[in-house]
């Protein structure tokens, strides 16, 4: 999305907020390769935040304080606080408070976490549970953030921020389509700059579930990744899978990232192999290993759903499954980076559906060309 493009996404995300809070992915200077580009101390430097660093504290003391001198030496990111997640006893605490005083570093821990069962988050494969997997207690948040965290001190930091402002232009042109977005535990992963987008260039949103709803009328379909190796048997057994086959067939256009790859194809093999929607000619398989993570960059090869013939895509890839395809299978991307679906290629096509383990970044596509076919065949 480059520079501007997280400078518009911020602006446009901040709008009428008080407070803004950015979460950091990975460490705080990971990002491209051996690079800091797209790393959270790069965006911090785009967007001159202070950044809070949070570290894990179980197991440590006096290390912590060499653990933070690094950090505050590595780079000029401006740090201005510190987070002890897993922290143990008021006396460990108060060592490692001693030990960074001793070590003369001038960045103050502002808030000690300690272990608690009430609050953990728990994981598997693609990461952390979805927030609505687990019923919290706000109010027992809210007091165990409040007890542990000076909140002053962050009000503090965060008050010396002014946010960008930039100016954003309406589109050229408009596009009155109905799309349907797959929405529930099974399809949760989007870029919610893709609603934007999508909303921005006139689209009308159907949110509806494939284990549950049937196909809404609708003109063009948008299916994100997630879980659906978790929902398998509900999917299977939900009749809007043979729906959203036939509105594939009939060429109701059908864009689909990761998980939604997997719903696409002709089978899914997990503790056993699962009849799919058959929409693309590829079959996929549950590994239990990480088979790619990372950022993408792909040339589109030929003309598709979502993009023109020669057009730079960005997203990322984050998966545990893999494909295998037809012989004469058409693959729309060529990638510059990433692994994709095989040997480089990724982005399966078959009528107006294209599927890929990309998840595509809007702000490097828009979706006027997905628009633009969604409202032909509404006609």
């Amino acid at each position: 999305m480059g520079e501007e493009g997280v400078l518009e996404t911020f602006s446009r995300a901040s709008m009428g907020a008080d407070f803004n809070i950015i979460e950091g992915v990975m460490g705080l200077f990971d990002g491209v390769d051996a690079t800091e580009i797209a790393s959270s101390a790069h965006i911090a430097k785009i967007l001159n935040v202070p950044v809070v660093l949070v570290i894990d504290a179980h197991g440590v003391s006096r290390s912590i304080a060499a653990m933070v001198k690094g950090f505050a030496d590595f780079d000029d990111v401006n740090i201005q606080g510190i987070i002890l997640n897993n922290a143990g006893s008021e006396r460990h605490i108060k060592l490692i408070k001693e030990s960074i005083l001793c070590a003369e570093i001038k960045i103050p821990v502002i808030g000690a976490l300690p272990k608690s069962r009430e609050i953990s988050i728990p994981s598997r494969h693609l990461g952390l549970h979805m927030a609505g997997e687990n019923k919290y207690d706000i109010k027992v948040l809210s007091d165990f953030i409040e007890k542990n965290i000076d909140l002053e001190s962050v009000k503090m930091i965060a008050n010396g921020f002014i946010a960008p402002q930039r100016e954003f232009n309406e589109p050229d042109e408009k596009f009155a389509a109905r799309v349907g977005i797959a929405l529930d535990s099974a399809f949760c992963f989007y870029y919610l700059d893709a609603f934007d987008a999508l909303r921005t260039s006139g689209a009308e949103l159907i949110f509806f579930s494939p284990m549950c709803d049937a196909l809404p009328e609708v003109d063009g379909i948008y299916m994100g990744g997630g879980y659906p190796e978790l929902h398998v048997k509900e999917l299977c057994a939900s009749r809007t899978r043979d729906q959203i086959k036939k509105a594939a067939d009939s060429g109701m256009p059908v864009y689909g990232e990761c998980g939604a790859l997997l719903y696409l194809n002709e089978s899914l093999e997990t503790d056993r192999t699962y009849r799919m929607a058959g929409v693309l000619g590829a079959r996929s398989r549950m590994t239990g290993k990480l088979q790619a993570l990372g950022y993408t960059e792909a040339e589109v090869t030929c003309d598709s759903p979502l993009a023109k013939r020669g057009r730079i895509i960005r997203g990322h890839e984050f998966h545990y499954s893999v494909t295998e395809c037809d012989r004469d299978a058409r693959f729309v991307y060529k990638l510059r980076r990433g692994k994709g679906i095989s040997d480089g290629k990724d982005g399966l096509m078959e009528h107006n559906t294209m599927a890929s383990y990309m998840h595509t970044h809007p702000a490097s596509v828009s979706f006027n060309e997905f628009l633009r076919i969604c409202c032909k065949f509404k006609r």
